[in-house]
Protein backbone atom coordinates (compact mmCIF):
# COMPACT_ATOMS: atom_id res chain seq x y z
CA UNK A 1 0.00 0.00 0.00
CA UNK A 2 1.34 3.27 -1.05
CA UNK A 3 1.56 6.04 1.57
CA UNK A 4 -0.97 7.90 -0.47
CA UNK A 5 -3.19 5.48 -0.29
CA UNK A 6 -2.63 5.44 4.21
CA UNK A 7 -3.18 8.54 4.14
CA UNK A 8 -6.54 8.13 1.81
CA UNK A 9 -7.54 5.68 4.82
CA UNK A 10 -7.76 8.49 7.70
CA UNK A 11 -10.86 10.46 5.57
CA UNK A 12 -9.27 13.76 6.12
CA UNK A 13 -8.71 14.25 2.16
CA UNK A 14 -10.59 17.89 1.32
CA UNK A 15 -11.41 18.44 5.16
CA UNK A 16 -10.36 22.10 6.54
CA UNK A 17 -8.04 22.47 9.54
CA UNK A 18 -7.12 25.66 11.22
CA UNK A 19 -3.74 25.52 13.20
CA UNK A 20 -3.07 28.91 15.45
CA UNK A 21 1.18 29.05 15.97
CA UNK A 22 1.29 26.89 12.80
CA UNK A 23 4.39 28.74 11.49
CA UNK A 24 7.22 26.85 13.49
CA UNK A 25 7.44 23.77 15.67
CA UNK A 26 4.19 21.58 16.68
CA UNK A 27 2.13 23.41 14.91
CA UNK A 28 4.67 23.13 11.13
CA UNK A 29 4.57 19.95 11.82
CA UNK A 30 1.04 19.55 12.02
CA UNK A 31 0.24 21.83 8.98
CA UNK A 32 2.72 19.83 7.35
CA UNK A 33 1.18 16.42 8.03
CA UNK A 34 -2.05 17.44 7.61
CA UNK A 35 -1.45 18.99 4.27
CA UNK A 36 -0.15 15.37 3.24
CA UNK A 37 -3.50 13.90 4.64
CA UNK A 38 -5.04 15.94 1.83
CA UNK A 39 -6.71 18.40 3.90
CA UNK A 40 -6.77 22.34 3.30
CA UNK A 41 -4.74 24.24 5.73
CA UNK A 42 -5.70 27.38 7.24
CA UNK A 43 -2.94 28.67 9.47
CA UNK A 44 -2.67 31.80 12.23
CA UNK A 45 1.03 33.03 12.91
CA UNK A 46 2.14 36.03 14.34
CA UNK A 47 5.37 36.07 13.42
CA UNK A 48 5.68 37.21 9.73
CA UNK A 49 8.62 35.58 9.04
CA UNK A 50 7.67 32.50 9.77
CA UNK A 51 4.11 33.07 8.31
CA UNK A 52 5.80 33.25 5.08
CA UNK A 53 7.96 30.11 5.33
CA UNK A 54 4.53 27.73 6.03
CA UNK A 55 3.09 29.38 3.29
CA UNK A 56 5.79 28.65 1.23
CA UNK A 57 5.94 25.04 2.26
CA UNK A 58 1.89 24.50 1.68
CA UNK A 59 2.04 26.22 -1.82
CA UNK A 60 5.07 23.57 -2.43
CA UNK A 61 3.13 20.74 -1.08
CA UNK A 62 0.35 21.60 -3.44
CA UNK A 63 -2.14 22.00 -0.12
CA UNK A 64 -4.90 24.51 -0.59
CA UNK A 65 -3.96 26.97 1.82
CA UNK A 66 -4.44 30.05 3.42
CA UNK A 67 -2.19 31.80 5.68
CA UNK A 68 -3.00 34.90 8.11
CA UNK A 69 -0.89 37.19 10.12
CA UNK A 70 -2.76 36.99 13.38
CA UNK A 71 -2.57 37.65 17.02
CA UNK A 72 -5.10 34.82 18.30
CA UNK A 73 -4.86 36.88 21.62
CA UNK A 74 -6.75 39.83 20.28
CA UNK A 75 -10.92 39.35 19.36
CA UNK A 76 -10.69 41.39 16.62
CA UNK A 77 -7.76 39.54 14.81
CA UNK A 78 -9.96 36.08 15.41
CA UNK A 79 -12.65 37.61 13.46
CA UNK A 80 -11.07 38.32 10.98
CA UNK A 81 -9.55 34.77 10.56
CA UNK A 82 -12.49 33.63 10.75
CA UNK A 83 -14.48 35.68 8.18
CA UNK A 84 -11.08 34.61 6.02
CA UNK A 85 -11.61 30.98 6.75
CA UNK A 86 -15.01 30.92 5.97
CA UNK A 87 -14.85 33.21 2.79
CA UNK A 88 -11.95 31.09 1.44
CA UNK A 89 -13.26 27.39 2.75
CA UNK A 90 -16.61 27.67 3.78
CA UNK A 91 -16.33 25.44 6.04
CA UNK A 92 -14.20 24.31 9.20
CA UNK A 93 -13.36 20.63 10.35
CA UNK A 94 -10.52 20.74 12.46
CA UNK A 95 -9.13 23.34 14.69
CA UNK A 96 -5.77 23.01 16.36
CA UNK A 97 -5.37 25.43 19.48
CA UNK A 98 -1.38 25.03 19.54
CA UNK A 99 -0.55 28.37 20.66
CA UNK A 100 1.02 28.64 24.09
CA UNK A 101 4.23 29.42 25.72
CA UNK A 102 6.01 29.95 29.20
CA UNK A 103 7.62 33.20 27.92
CA UNK A 104 10.81 32.87 30.09
CA UNK A 105 9.71 33.31 33.21
CA UNK A 106 10.96 31.53 35.93
CA UNK A 107 10.38 32.58 39.18
CA UNK A 108 8.72 31.58 42.51
CA UNK A 109 5.21 32.25 42.98
CA UNK A 110 6.09 34.50 45.77
CA UNK A 111 8.15 36.90 43.42
CA UNK A 112 5.69 36.65 40.78
CA UNK A 113 3.73 39.67 39.30
CA UNK A 114 0.50 40.07 37.94
CA UNK A 115 1.75 41.53 34.51
CA UNK A 116 3.12 38.01 34.26
CA UNK A 117 -0.06 36.23 35.42
CA UNK A 118 -2.11 38.13 32.41
CA UNK A 119 0.88 37.51 29.81
CA UNK A 120 0.81 34.00 30.59
CA UNK A 121 -2.96 33.87 30.23
CA UNK A 122 -3.40 35.44 27.48
CA UNK A 123 -1.06 33.42 25.49
CA UNK A 124 -2.31 29.99 27.14
CA UNK A 125 -5.52 29.76 27.94
CA UNK A 126 -7.55 33.31 26.49
CA UNK A 127 -6.28 32.54 22.98
CA UNK A 128 -8.16 28.98 23.22
CA UNK A 129 -11.58 30.41 24.39
CA UNK A 130 -11.42 33.17 21.51
CA UNK A 131 -10.63 31.23 18.68
CA UNK A 132 -12.88 27.80 20.02
CA UNK A 133 -15.65 30.37 20.75
CA UNK A 134 -15.44 31.61 16.84
CA UNK A 135 -14.80 27.81 15.42
CA UNK A 136 -17.81 26.47 17.17
CA UNK A 137 -20.50 28.29 15.05
CA UNK A 138 -18.92 27.54 11.56
CA UNK A 139 -18.35 23.35 12.64
CA UNK A 140 -21.91 23.32 13.03
CA UNK A 141 -22.85 25.43 9.95
CA UNK A 142 -20.18 22.73 8.35
CA UNK A 143 -22.50 19.92 9.31
CA UNK A 144 -20.31 16.98 9.53
CA UNK A 145 -19.27 18.01 13.69
CA UNK A 146 -15.68 18.53 13.76
CA UNK A 147 -12.48 17.76 16.18
CA UNK A 148 -10.80 20.66 18.43
CA UNK A 149 -7.39 19.29 19.46
CA UNK A 150 -6.11 22.07 22.45
CA UNK A 151 -2.44 21.65 22.79
CA UNK A 152 -0.99 21.61 26.03
CA UNK A 153 1.77 20.16 27.98
CA UNK A 154 2.61 17.11 30.39
CA UNK A 155 3.31 19.99 32.70
CA UNK A 156 -0.59 20.43 33.08
CA UNK A 157 -0.50 16.62 35.48
CA UNK A 158 2.71 17.39 37.43
CA UNK A 159 4.42 19.89 39.18
CA UNK A 160 6.60 21.93 37.87
CA UNK A 161 9.00 25.00 40.28
CA UNK A 162 9.42 27.85 39.21
CA UNK A 163 6.72 28.17 36.72
CA UNK A 164 3.23 27.50 38.76
CA UNK A 165 1.32 30.14 36.89
CA UNK A 166 1.69 28.38 33.78
CA UNK A 167 1.47 25.12 35.16
CA UNK A 168 -2.03 26.54 36.56
CA UNK A 169 -3.60 27.70 33.21
CA UNK A 170 -2.08 24.29 31.82
CA UNK A 171 -4.21 22.30 34.00
CA UNK A 172 -7.27 24.77 33.35
CA UNK A 173 -6.91 23.44 29.64
CA UNK A 174 -7.48 19.72 31.01
CA UNK A 175 -10.78 21.27 32.60
CA UNK A 176 -11.75 23.58 29.31
CA UNK A 177 -11.46 20.30 27.28
CA UNK A 178 -13.22 17.62 29.18
CA UNK A 179 -16.45 20.06 29.75
CA UNK A 180 -16.45 21.24 26.65
CA UNK A 181 -16.26 18.18 24.82
CA UNK A 182 -19.56 17.51 27.25
CA UNK A 183 -21.21 20.38 25.94
CA UNK A 184 -20.51 19.42 22.57
CA UNK A 185 -20.85 16.11 22.47
CA UNK A 186 -24.80 16.54 21.19
CA UNK A 187 -23.11 18.36 18.06
CA UNK A 188 -20.96 15.85 17.00
CA UNK A 189 -17.65 17.83 17.74
CA UNK A 190 -15.29 16.33 19.61
CA UNK A 191 -12.68 18.08 21.99
CA UNK A 192 -9.47 16.37 22.99
CA UNK A 193 -5.70 18.00 23.82
CA UNK A 194 -2.32 16.73 23.39
CA UNK A 195 0.03 17.08 26.08
CA UNK A 196 3.94 16.62 25.03
CA UNK A 197 6.79 16.22 27.14
CA UNK A 198 9.86 19.05 26.41
CA UNK A 199 10.04 18.84 22.32
CA UNK A 200 12.51 20.47 19.67
CA UNK A 201 10.71 23.64 18.71
CA UNK A 202 11.33 27.52 18.07
CA UNK A 203 10.97 27.79 21.62
CA UNK A 204 12.95 25.34 23.17
CA UNK A 205 16.00 23.86 21.68
CA UNK A 206 15.95 20.93 23.49
CA UNK A 207 18.94 18.42 22.56
CA UNK A 208 21.18 20.89 21.10
CA UNK A 209 20.77 22.71 24.77
CA UNK A 210 22.52 19.59 26.30
CA UNK A 211 26.20 19.47 26.28
CA UNK A 212 27.36 17.24 23.68
CA UNK A 213 29.84 15.37 26.45
CA UNK A 214 26.31 14.65 28.70
CA UNK A 215 24.18 13.81 25.66
CA UNK A 216 24.07 10.23 25.93
CA UNK A 217 22.39 10.74 29.22
CA UNK A 218 19.22 11.63 27.53
CA UNK A 219 18.83 7.94 26.82
CA UNK A 220 18.13 7.55 30.58
CA UNK A 221 16.08 10.63 31.18
CA UNK A 222 12.98 8.67 29.04
CA UNK A 223 11.58 5.56 28.60
CA UNK A 224 11.66 6.11 25.25
CA UNK A 225 15.09 7.90 25.18
CA UNK A 226 15.02 11.19 23.44
CA UNK A 227 13.38 14.16 23.52
CA UNK A 228 10.27 15.01 21.34
CA UNK A 229 9.43 16.51 18.28
CA UNK A 230 7.14 18.19 16.47
CA UNK A 231 6.10 15.40 14.52
CA UNK A 232 5.49 13.19 17.48
CA UNK A 233 2.79 15.85 18.67
CA UNK A 234 1.72 16.06 14.93
CA UNK A 235 1.29 12.20 14.64
CA UNK A 236 -1.47 12.73 17.80
CA UNK A 237 -3.26 15.52 16.54
CA UNK A 238 -3.83 13.83 13.10
CA UNK A 239 -5.17 10.58 15.12
CA UNK A 240 -7.65 13.27 16.67
CA UNK A 241 -8.67 15.19 13.67
CA UNK A 242 -9.56 11.80 12.36
CA UNK A 243 -13.03 10.05 12.87
CA UNK A 244 -12.03 6.98 11.32
CA UNK A 245 -9.58 6.62 14.14
CA UNK A 246 -10.81 8.77 16.98
CA UNK A 247 -14.47 9.08 16.08
CA UNK A 248 -15.42 7.31 19.88
CA UNK A 249 -12.76 9.68 21.62
CA UNK A 250 -13.58 12.68 23.52
CA UNK A 251 -12.62 14.68 26.65
CA UNK A 252 -9.37 13.12 26.75
CA UNK A 253 -6.07 13.90 26.89
CA UNK A 254 -2.92 12.18 24.93
CA UNK A 255 0.66 12.16 26.89
CA UNK A 256 2.91 12.48 24.21
CA UNK A 257 5.81 12.28 26.26
CA UNK A 258 8.17 9.20 25.60
CA UNK A 259 7.12 7.49 28.83
CA UNK A 260 8.26 10.18 31.51
CA UNK A 261 5.05 10.45 33.60
CA UNK A 262 4.70 6.85 33.20
CA UNK A 263 8.39 6.54 34.33
CA UNK A 264 8.03 9.28 37.16
CA UNK A 265 11.67 9.48 38.60
CA UNK A 266 12.53 6.51 37.78
CA UNK A 267 15.60 6.56 35.11
CA UNK A 268 18.25 4.18 33.96
CA UNK A 269 20.93 3.70 35.44
CA UNK A 270 24.91 4.37 33.69
CA UNK A 271 24.67 0.42 32.65
CA UNK A 272 21.79 1.31 31.00
CA UNK A 273 19.59 -2.11 31.72
CA UNK A 274 18.65 -1.07 35.68
CA UNK A 275 16.48 1.02 37.21
CA UNK A 276 16.38 3.85 40.00
CA UNK A 277 14.41 6.38 41.46
CA UNK A 278 17.09 7.74 43.76
CA UNK A 279 19.57 10.13 42.74
CA UNK A 280 22.30 9.14 40.44
CA UNK A 281 25.79 10.16 42.00
CA UNK A 282 28.95 10.38 39.45
CA UNK A 283 32.28 10.14 40.36
CA UNK A 284 35.29 8.08 38.64
CA UNK A 285 32.02 6.14 38.18
CA UNK A 286 29.15 5.30 39.79
CA UNK A 287 28.21 4.72 43.65
CA UNK A 288 25.15 1.98 43.70
CA UNK A 289 21.76 3.23 44.93
CA UNK A 290 22.34 0.18 47.48
CA UNK A 291 25.99 2.18 48.93
CA UNK A 292 24.45 5.54 48.85
CA UNK A 293 25.93 7.71 51.09
CA UNK A 294 24.24 10.97 51.49
CA UNK A 295 26.66 14.20 52.04
CA UNK A 296 27.84 15.46 55.31
CA UNK A 297 24.78 18.61 55.37
CA UNK A 298 22.03 15.67 54.75
CA UNK A 299 23.03 13.86 57.48
CA UNK A 300 21.03 14.49 61.00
Amino acid sequence: MSKAQDMSLLGLSGKVALITGGGAGIGRATAELFAEAGMRIAVAEIDPARAAAVCGMLEAAGAESLVMEVDVRKSADVEQLFASVERRFGRLDVLVNNVGDYLGYKTPFEHSAEDEWNALYGINLLHIFHVTKAAIPLMRRSGDGGSIVNVSTVEAFRGIPLTVVYSAFKAAVTGFTQSLAVELGPDNIRVNAIAPETTNSAQIVATRRVPPENRSYISRWFPIGRFGEGSDSAGAALFLASNRLSGWVTGSTILVDGGALAAGAWMRLPDGKSWTHLPIIVADGYTPQSAYVPPQDEKS
